[in-house]
């Protein structure tokens, strides 16, 4: 028999080929940690909005009533008005777990961040204003417009009042702008404005002062209408509208397309509304899901926050949200 050195030979992977699979997986790694790591912050955030929510809304039902609290003067209004402190301290504190309260001026002691990215990529370089009508000047008591050469006037009860902010035992920083004069629901077949609507707006951080400080990631916004009966309304929009007007009625097939989206309803578009400063592109009327009758929807004109009933066949943009 002829002795054959190859039959005690051992094989191996050479150091260059060693080298060569650690770049491949290095490579790859890198391209797709990112994606992976992004899902996984998405989905502990949606997890965590609607945990929010869901005691938001437990606790607004407790209060019998979201009006009056603390309603200052005509003549504190912004320039010393704390009702929104007042509201936290003797209303929502009352129903809510809450570990900490701050006013106007140091919004930061209760983890918000100085810088916020807005879904239109812009950013808030100062934090949240410190007023009602700095956050949406249509909160005004008066707002007026030209449209088509008409001077267009509209006006509604409102109080200019100054921000505050809270932080919860769950860890979420919270900013609040009160309206201590809010209505009930008109349920009006006619026009109104909707600011009249608006007893309290929050705008949340789930993770303080932790990035990316983004709206539509780790910054959301919640809006509490109707001093009575009251509805909270937290829409999350899509970055994908409609850039043309269509029927109310084709509103539903075109959110479907989105995965998880929808018409928002009457009080959710108020709440894109009242937040249009953290929003892309939130421009000319809109459709909202909730029915004026059986051939009118309400839509509602994003210059003024006037809600109107109109006929399901005109055309107006569609703004899709998830909640």
């Amino acid at each position: 028999k002829v002795f054959d050195r190859r039959e005690n030979q051992r094989c191996a992977f050479t150091m260059a080929e060693i080298l060569l699979s650690l770049t491949i997986i290095g490579v790859v790694a890198a391209i797709t940690l990112p994606s992976l790591t992004g899902n996984i912050n998405e989905r502990t955030w949606n997890t965590q909005r609607k945990a929010l929510y869901a005691r938001m809304s437990q606790a607004i039902a407790l209060m019998p009533a979201l009006n009056g609290y603390g309603t200052p003067s005509v003549a504190e209004t912004a320039s010393s008005g704390a009702a929104a402190e007042t509201f936290l301290t003797t209303g929502l504190s009352k129903v809510l777990k809450i570990n900490n309260i701050c006013d106007a001026e140091h919004l930061s002691d209760c983890g918000l961040p100085v810088k916020i990215t807005t879904m239109g990529n812009s950013v808030l370089e100062n934090g949240l204003p410190a007023t009602l009508v700095g956050y949406n000047p249509m909160f005004n008591s008066t707002y007026s417009y030209t449209y088509c050469s008409v001077l267009n006037v509209h006006s509604h009860t409102q109080l200019d009042t100054r921000v505050a902010a809270f932080e919860t035992a769950n860890g979420e920083s919270i900013a609040v702008y009160y309206n201590p004069s809010c209505s009930a629901d008109l349920n009006s077949p006619s026009d109104y404005m909707s600011q009249a609507m608006m007893c309290a707006n929050f705008i949340y951080d789930l993770n303080g002062s932790k990035g990316p400080n983004t709206v539509g990631k780790d910054i959301g916004f919640m809006s509490v209408l109707y001093a009575t009966d009251s509805v909270v309304a937290a829409p999350l929009p899509t970055l994908r509208n409609s850039s043309t007007g269509l029927p109310q009625k084709e509103g539903g097939p075109y959110c479907q397309g989105i995965d998880g989206y929808r018409m928002p309803n009457r009080e959710e578009a108020f709440a894109l509304f009242y937040n249009k400063a953290l929003l892309k592109d939130f421009s000319s009327n809109l459709w909202t899901s909730t029915l004026a009758s059986s051939d009118a929807a309400y839509a509602l004109n994003t210059q003024s926050g006037k809600c109107f009933p109109v006929s399901r066949r005109e055309s107006y943009r569609i703004h899709c949200v998830q909640r």
